[in-house]
């Protein structure tokens, strides 16, 4: 049984024995947040990642730089698979565990910390892996879970089941080249034809999406200039005749798949609409808290890596006599990456008690201006360790193999946690307007310039 929320427990000392290089509660201190089952949830977890993905990252890592789309196929079908069979593919989209659709065995409790130790343990060896075998899943299977397909629960639970079993990939298609952050703006259309829907319009950087089977679609079912309100989301079948997808060439994460999607002339059965027709934004928005806070966490262990693998190179390359970690200018880089590592974790960890201790529609109202500072903050250290990190190793961070290859691995991975899901930018806007930071706006002096033309105009159309 677990014990009783705020009780202090501890476990044995975990995985690295680098100083600072794993989370707090691996290293046999206090916490409140996890018990036994997540301790056995860890390892279970550690195990998979060190057994069956670790030894392949860095030859799908340069499969993928080389556009070898078959050999990734074949990666991230297996591992998809693979991860199926250890139970670990529920816990990838959200909390509850969705028992009604999966055989795998829930572990005792299953909560938010549950699927964050999924997340931290997927990420530790970089981005591109985990969106490969979380990323699609875990933002384009929840608004299924969660909406459901009313007009086809047939099709919603072999979805659902086959998503979950490794069967099948799916992808959330919403960012489009002129509309990212703007979902208001989303041009892709879906005109109403009777008994269906036909889709035109593309999607960009697409995560899985050249892999998948399924795509979930945000679309335009309202009329031009309809806005938000018109927006809706489809479940479309990578079988039905008119789509084309293409693999992106970026900087980072290359395992994932970025994608580029043309949707010409797709028919859409009406049954296939997520939700309801119209409920589109709403859908996205729902969808977004979950996906920002997956971010921080790959972020935040990305980070963590970083002074785990600097402090390990640090205490065996030898400059000027002596051990680079012995120089106090190394020290100090460490311990700069290091203090923002366990703030960081912190944050995450307490945003991650707040879900746990809300229901969905609670954390929707309360924590959206919360994750995404938490999401800004989290680029932001990981940008800053990933570059104290590189100095740190030198050449061999610079390297795309050897003692840094995680390293350089992880630097040109950090912009996908700065952009994606949300600008850092975006992201303080956001934050700005959910905090109310703005009370009660001055008035605009110009304001009263366009009512006194306005009244003019009325007076001389009154005349004519």
């Amino acid at each position: 049984k677990a014990p009783a929320l705020g009780v202090e427990v501890s476990s044995a000392p975990f995985g690295s024995d680098v100083p600072l290089g794993e989370p707090s509660w691996y290293q046999n201190l206090n916490t409140p947040y996890y018990n036994a089952s997540h301790v056995a949830w860890r390892a279970k977890l550690r195990g998979f990642f060190e057994k069956e993905v670790e030894p392949i990252v860095d030859d799908w890592d340069k499969k993928a730089s080389q556009n070898d789309h078959a050999a990734c196929a074949v990666y991230i079908k297996t591992m998809y698979q693979k991860s199926a069979r250890y139970g670990i593919l529920p816990a990838c989209v959200g909390k509850p565990w969705p028992r009604n659709f999966t055989g795998a065995p829930e572990p005792a409790g299953y909560d938010y910390f549950h699927e964050l130790i999924n997340v931290d343990e997927g990420s530790r060896c970089g981005g591109g892996i985990a969106w490969a075998m979380m990323g699609g899943l875990g933002i384009g299977l929840p608004p299924v879970l969660n909406f459901g397909v009313p007009g086809n629960k047939q099709l919603q639970e072999r979805v659902v089941r086959e998503c979950l079993a490794g069967e099948k990939i799916i992808c959330l298609c919403i960012t489009e080249p002129g509309a990212g952050s703007d979902v208001s703006a989303l041009a892709t259309t879906a005109k109403d034809c009777g008994d269906h829907f036909v889709v035109d319009g593309n999607k960009k950087w697409i995560t899985n999406g050249i892999y998948a089977d399924y795509f979930t679609v945000a679309v335009r079912t309202g009329p031009p200039g309809s806005a938000h309100k018109g927006l809706s989301m489809l479940l479309i079948e990578k079988t039905m005749p008119g789509i084309t997808v293409s693999k992106m060439d970026c900087m980072g994460v290359w395992p994932s798949g970025t994608t580029y999607i043309e949707f010409d002339g797709v028919k859409v059965p009406k049954t296939n609409v997520i939700g309801k027709i119209g409920g589109g934004f709403k859908q996205v928005m729902f969808n977004f808290n979950h996906e920002r806070w997956l971010l921080a966490a790959q972020a935040s262990r990305m980070a963590r890596t970083c002074v785990e693998e600097s402090i390990a190179f640090a205490r065996t390359r030898k400059t000027f006599g002596k051990f680079l970690i012995e120089h106090q200018a190394i020290q100090h880089k460490i311990g700069e990456m290091a203090w923002r590592c366990e703030g960081l974790q912190a944050w995450l960890e307490n945003v991650t008690f707040q879900m746990n201790t809300m229901s969905k529609e609670e954390q929707n109202m309360k924590l959206g201006g919360h994750i995404a500072l938490l999401k800004l903050s989290s680029s932001r250290v990981a940008e800053f360790c990933a570059s104290s990190a590189m100095q740190v190793l030198g050449g061999a961070g610079y390297t795309r193999s050897g003692k840094g290859a995680k390293v350089e691995r992880i630097y040109r991975e950090v912009k996908a946690y700065a952009i994606p899901g949300g600008s850092e930018e975006i992201m303080l806007n956001l934050a700005a307007g959910q905090f109310g930071f703005v009370k009660r706006r001055a008035p605009d002096p110009r304001d009263k310039k366009i009512k006194q033309l306005m009244e003019e105009l009325k007076v001389i159309k009154s005349k004519m």
